[in-house]
């Protein structure tokens, strides 16, 4: 099953890339309409591309540094029991905290980005929203879609 492995195996797979892609081409459509209010600006695709680029490499290094890689998990659907036993609540609740460290860590790193590419045409309070918006958007969407892959999958 290509669905049924951890997201640490499946970012490597075609499929992986091609995921995180359409995430990335996502925010960076709802970004464009935030900030510019057209659907494709150039430079705010660039600046979502770049952004969550820096970021994903930062949860490789750090999650490999961490725990040799085995919690390189971004979305929660693909955690596997392998990885985390979700039936113990201890279990669970160390990952839940992960998880919402993962998050804010990687929105304050697309932050960092996008605000340094963006700063000379858009306020910083709207790049900080715009960020923020299209990150819980995101991982909320990518979060129901595997869900719904994996119910189907499985």
């Amino acid at each position: 099953m290509l669905l049924n492995v951890s997201f640490g195996i499946y970012a490597l797979l075609p499929q992986g890339w091609l995921f995180m892609m359409l995430v990335i081409l996502c925010e960076a459509v709802l970004m464009s309409r935030f900030l510019a209010h057209s659907s494709k600006n150039t430079r705010i695709y660039l600046s979502a591309l770049f952004s969550n680029a820096i970021s994903g490499l930062f949860g490789i290094i750090t999650s490999l540094k961490l725990n040799g890689g085995w919690w390189l998990v971004v979305w929660f659907p693909w955690v596997s029991g392998h990885e985390v036993n979700i039936g113990n609540k201890a279990e669970l609740a160390c990952f839940l905290v992960y998880y919402f460290i993962a998050f804010f860590l990687s929105v304050l790193i697309e932050l960092a980005v996008n605000c340094a590419l963006l700063r000379k045409r858009y306020a910083l309070s709207e790049i900080f929203k715009a960020t923020l918006k299209v990150n819980i958007v995101t991982y909320c969407i990518g979060a129901v879609l595997l869900l719904f892959l994996l119910t189907r999958v499985a």
